[in-house]
């Protein structure tokens, strides 16, 4: 058996122990048929803000977290930043350099950031919240709907396309609804395409791999179950 073909196989015996049974139309979907859209969060610097407007941040994020009726998930993710590439950047036009002073400043910023990093850990953190919708929230629903739909929850289920776009506009109902109460909080969001969600997830699960060499393009992965 080929090396190719075990990592294929252990990559989806690795699939089969997660709950996502689909990623597609930038919507998340797991296994019991629940849908989760993510947005990825842009930060304030809540320290270097007034008095008065700090107490506008904290009103108004009171009244955002007031205003819904559904549950959100937020996630901080903190990785180790990893600037290699930006080195071999520097490296690079340090030797290209042909004005001597230059070629020495650029030396000694190079030097400079390596001491700062082999000194501290340079952590980015990226912000999302993760935005749920359950067949068994759908407006109008029966209670006997709902019960079916909680029996099924043990199983995967799969959705007729206009089922799909049924809920997945119901979901970005709630994620309009997220985007517009938080915009005079000063914070922009974004939601993630599905390409993007399929970086995140396997950046996630495989983080070394993930920073090494990348993700390829959507229509190139092989993501079947």
């Amino acid at each position: 058996m080929s090396k190719n073909s075990i990592n294929s196989q252990q990559a989806k015996s690795a699939q089969r122990h997660l709950n996502i049974a689909d990623i597609k139309e930038g919507v998340i979907t797991l296994k019991d048929g629940s849908l989760r859209a993510v947005l990825m969060v842009s930060s304030i610097n809540f320290a270097l803000k007034s008095i008065e407007e700090q107490d506008a941040i904290i009103h108004q994020y009171q009244a955002f977290l007031n205003s819904l009726d559904f549950s959100v998930q937020i996630i901080v993710s903190s990785r180790a930043l990893n600037i290699d590439n930006y080195l071999q950047e520097l490296e690079t036009k340090e030797k290209e350099q042909t004005n001597e002073l230059l070629r020495i400043q650029i030396a000694e910023y190079l030097q400079f950031i390596k001491g700062l990093v082999q000194m501290a850990s340079i952590v980015s953190k990226t912000f999302y919240i993760v935005v749920p919708f359950a067949l068994s929230e759908e407006k109008g629903k029966g209670i006997f709907a709902k019960l079916k739909a909680g029996l099924k929850s043990k199983t995967k289920i799969t959705y007729k396309d206009e089922d799909f776009k049924r809920y997945k506009d119901q979901l970005f109902q709630r994620v309009d609804h997220i985007i517009e109460s938080l915009r005079g909080v000063g914070i922009r969001m974004t939601p993630l395409n599905t390409q993007e969600l399929i970086e995140l997830y396997y950046s996630l699960y495989n983080p070394g791999i993930s920073e090494k060499r990348g993700l390829a393009e959507i229509n190139e992965l092989d993501i079947a179950q």
